[in-house]
């Protein structure tokens, strides 16, 4: 009999624990951590298709940021940020140009190093050509795909209000040989 009662103790410690511990979940996951899916080739070889990624929803966005938005025809999109409200954005022979200032793109270092013919890797375009604009609006971003020759984003779709954006994405977790942090 005192067996007993000592096992209900532990049972009954174990729901104790566990009750909170699935609240706390439930709350983060469906809350502040989202997992979403990566769906295209636009972000390899930093994302690839299959990829689960974790999305923050409540953060501050800066450049180079990875985010996960919703457009107004319903498709969801995973992008980097390279142009924030206010900016001017311009590529010339492969290099992006800043309010006129170079910018590096370090996390194009695998995507180039894979290109063997001599065309540029991004396409020279000006903002103004592309949204008739020479600065971003003041909740506007712009928004590219890593994988720049397959990549719908902001060069075809213009550039995405701050209210479309859903969070940015933070880790990959799934498929496990592609766990990782996002940068």
């Amino acid at each position: 009999m005192e067996k007993k009662r000592k096992y209900i103790g532990y049972f009954m410690s174990f729901i104790k624990l566990l009750i909170p511990s699935l609240v706390l979940l439930f709350i983060i996951r469906g809350f502040i951590l989202i997992p979403v899916p990566i769906d295209g080739s636009s972000m390899e070889k930093n994302l690839s298709q299959g990829d689960m990624v974790l999305m923050e929803k409540y953060t501050s966005i800066k450049r180079f940021d990875v985010v996960v938005f919703q457009l107004p025809d319903g498709e969801i999109y995973v992008k980097r940020v390279i142009g924030l409200p206010g900016d001017s954005v311009r590529f010339e022979d492969d290099q992006l140009y800043i309010n006129g200032e170079k910018v590096a793109e370090p996390f194009l270092k695998n995507n180039k190093l894979k290109q063997y013919d001599n065309k540029p890797y991004t396409t020279n375009f000006d903002l103004s050509d592309l949204i008739n604009q020479d600065k971003l609006d003041k909740d506007s971003y712009f928004v590219l795909g890593d994988n720049r020759r397959m990549s719908k984003d902001s060069r075809s779709f213009g550039a995405v209000e701050s209210k479309y954006i859903i969070g940015k994405a933070r880790i990959v977790y799934y498929p496990l040989k592609h766990i990782k942090i996002i940068n």
